[in-house]
């Protein structure tokens, strides 16, 4: 059994921390391939590594004096180094990077060093080989990351190595120049490497206990899901909920490599298991609920719409010619609504306006702005009736009218359109009647 581990920033933010995570991977002899974070943040007001070489580097670019800052991400290391009590010195690694910031070799080459250096380190504490990711992970002339390649030269790099550390965030172009992931990177390059090694588990520590049901800025110490499948997660993080990027799950859903979503404070909490599929009863009917603010409604009424051959092309293709794209389209015998981003449609309003108005002749068009959405996801929906009418039900309890509603034919989410205003408030009193309840009960 083979598992990939990835820690996060913050789990790797100190001595202290890197210790644990190191007891983690000495737990299970199946931990073989590491992928570490650059240090995050010790305390609330600390600033991360990566903002600092960030820094240090705008400083250089700007033809500043660099001395004192690069000192203080060295200082950063030192006290990693002599908190672990290893014999490491990356006076050298310093000297290079200084030099590659005086010649301007770029802000990805900048924020990758504090992987670099943290893989390092962990190699060093843990005794696994180190493999640098600009070696292993690939870039096109392009820019865009070149999976197969790296696959390949990945797989046949670490065939015969037994453990291995190996940094997470960045990669190289053609041209040997560093290149980095644009967001989510530790986790793809996880990813990554659990497809090329066929690991069994893929486990992404973090400072919390799983993936949770929703924002816990909006309903106090949520539950954390069991078990949540791919196309769940995917409905809840296009929805906001921020778990993932798709970018780091593609890879291991290709393979079928289940993640497990882990606490490296709380080790003993078993965390979150992202699955293609389960036969496994959900604990509650839903799985999760995220939503974002800031949509609008364009509201399009004409008469006998219903007969007209190729009307909603002809109203979908008005946003695509101002370069809009839509998030939902409900539609009823004589209406058709289009909700889009508010921020990208203000500008383009009235062009969008007459445009609608050439291709379609409406009776009607009506604005409504300020709209927020919000996504309830969960397989149990299938089985379980009114599951709509419970949503209904609460948000009217709460006093807060539907402005949309929208459901898939996979019976996976609700949609639900509400006020800005009333965002928060729906959310926790969909929460309260899902989960609330049902653990009361």
């Amino acid at each position: 059994m083979k598992k990939v581990v990835k820690f996060g920033g913050s789990s790797l933010a100190s001595a202290n921390q890197i210790m644990k995570a190191a007891k983690i991977i000495k737990s299970d002899e199946t931990r073989r391939y590491v992928v570490p974070s650059a240090p995050g943040k010790r305390y609330s007001d600390d600033i991360k590594v990566t903002d600092m070489l960030y820094r240090c580097y705008d400083t250089a670019a700007k033809g500043g004096l660099i001395d004192d800052q690069i000192k203080r991400i060295s200082d950063r290391y030192n006290e990693i180094i002599t908190g672990l009590e290893i014999d490491l010195d990356l006076s050298g690694e310093f000297e290079v990077i200084r030099d590659h910031f005086l010649r301007q070799a770029g802000r990805e080459y900048a924020a990758s060093r504090g992987e670099y250096l943290n893989g390092l380190v962990m190699a060093r504490y843990l005794g696994f080989r180190f493999i640098d990711a600009a070696e292993v992970v690939c870039f096109d002339e392009s820019g865009n990351f070149d999976s197969e390649k790296t696959h390949q030269i990945l797989r046949e790099r670490l065939r015969n190595i037994e453990y291995a550390v190996i940094p997470g965030f960045y990669g190289a172009m053609p041209d040997g120049s560093i290149k980095t992931f644009s967001r989510g990177g530790s986790d793809i390059t996880g990813s990554i490497v659990a497809r090329a090694v066929h690991a069994d588990v893929y486990e992404n520590w973090t400072d919390v206990s799983g993936v949770l049901v929703t924002d816990p800025h909006l309903v106090p110490d949520p539950e954390v899901i069991d078990v949540i499948t791919y196309r769940e997660l995917r409905e809840l993080s296009y929805m906001g909920a921020t778990v993932l990027h798709e970018d780091a799950i593609f890879p291991v859903r290709k393979e079928g490599i289940p993640i497990n979503i882990r606490n490296t404070n709380r080790p003993e909490d078993h965390g979150t298991m992202i699955v293609e599929s389960t036969c496994r009863q959900p604990k509650h009917v839903i799985t999760g609920i995220a939503g974002k603010k800031g949509f609008c409604s364009i509201n399009i009424e004409k008469d006998m719409m219903n007969s007209e051959i190729g009307f909603g092309r002809r109203v979908l293709q008005v946003f695509e010619e101002n370069g809009i794209s839509f998030e939902h389209t409900p539609s009823g015998i004589d209406t058709f609504s289009v909700l889009v981003h508010q921020s990208e449609f203000e500008e383009k309003e009235q062009s969008v306006i007459s445009g609608l108005h050439r291709a379609v002749h409406p009776d009607t068009i009506d604005l409504e702005g300020d709209l927020a959405l919000i996504a309830i996801v969960g397989r149990g929906m299938k089985t379980r009736k009114g599951t709509a009418g419970q949503v209904f039900s609460a948000l009217a309890h709460a006093r807060i009218n539907i402005k949309m509603i929208d459901q898939g034919s996979s019976e996976l989410n609700i949609i639900i359109g509400v006020r800005n205003e009333d965002f928060e408030t729906a959310i926790r009193a969909i929460y309260d009647i899902f989960i609330t309840s049902e653990l009361e009960d």
